[in-house]
């Protein structure tokens, strides 16, 4: 049976408060294979003018972050497909995909959350929609955004891969840096994720294999599996257009990415051999040499008259 797949493109940046999230999701997009069979739809989303966001409620840009979840919430329920690809944008993004899905499947979808950060709760301070998604689709997130996933995904279903559990040193130096931006936890995600009993592993301990993952993903009877790739999860050493390898502004508020590109090709490949792969989400592109060619582009006269 043919089953029905689209590709999403959700520029989106306010979940980042980073207008750069957007020229990464339009360029990722167009990296991608192309694939006759599984049509581009753009999700509307309002544009960077130069206007800072404003912090409603403790989110930076609120109004624009929903008014653009529905939107992609409606592409989704009239397309009704079986596979969804989103091409973002910052992490918020793979709420409306994969609330979908589980809704698609009965509530047993599988999530996979490739990611260095959990993406499970808020940071007082640093009131930006990206570090909630997984909260929101776990019903535990924003109050506002919980409202819109009909089904929320089970605890037991969700396996964080990649995630970086800082050293005692970079501790140290995110606890400093916090103090010096007025940020705090709502509550520390390893709390959170002993609490719900979510399954994680760090990159280092999927080197060789991922054995654990198949474990879990057969111990829970998993037969329809979601990823989210958050780019951020590799090492900013050995793949740069990433939030962590800015040349402009280095990031020590957050523990960066440790995976190697051969070793989630590895596991992407492996996951897709071990159950049915019905959405990928991949985030936070930032091609920063893209990113300062264009603008440079932007400026030269002969090109602009």
């Amino acid at each position: 049976m043919t089953r029905k797949t689209i590709r999403l493109l959700m520029p989106q940046w306010q979940g980042g408060n980073n207008p750069d999230y957007s020229f990464g999701a339009e360029l990722l997009a167009w990296l991608a294979p192309d694939n006759d069979d599984q049509p581009l739809i753009h999700v509307p989303v309002q544009a960077y003018d130069g206007t800072p966001l404003e912090n409603e409620n403790g989110m930076n840009g609120r109004s624009q972050l929903m008014e653009q979840l529905m939107s992609a919430h409606h592409i989704i329920d009239a397309h009704k497909p079986d596979r969804i690809v989103m091409f973002g944008g910052d992490c918020l993004v793979e709420q409306a995909p994969f609330a979908y899905l589980n809704e698609r499947y009965g509530g047993e979808l599988g999530l996979i959350w490739i990611d260095a950060h959990s993406d499970l709760v808020r940071y007082v301070g640093y009131d930006n929609g990206h570090t909630l998604p997984l909260g929101n689709l776990l019903g535990i997130g924003d109050e506002e955004f919980v409202k819109q996933v009909k089904v929320p995904l089970k605890p037991e279903n969700v396996f964080i891969a990649g995630l970086k559990v800082p050293t005692e040193q970079e501790t140290q130096v995110i606890s400093e840096a916090f103090q010096r931006l007025g940020i705090s936890f709502a509550e520390p995600d390893s709390e959170v994720i002993e609490r719900l009993g979510i399954r994680t592993a760090g990159a280092e301990e999927l080197t060789d294999n991922i054995d654990v993952i198949k474990e879990w993903i057969r111990a829970n009877g998993i037969k329809h599996l979601a990823i989210h790739l958050d780019l951020d999860v590799l090492d900013p050493r050995a793949f740069r257009s990433q939030l962590f390898a800015n040349p402009a502004a280095p990031v020590n508020y957050s523990p960066e990415g440790t995976m190697q590109l051969p070793q989630l090709l590895n596991l992407l490949k492996e996951l897709a051999e071990e159950t049915d792969v019905v959405g990928l989400g991949i985030t936070e592109h930032l091609p920063w040499d893209s990113i300062h060619l264009k603008k440079l582009l932007g400026e030269i006269p002969i090109l602009n008259s």
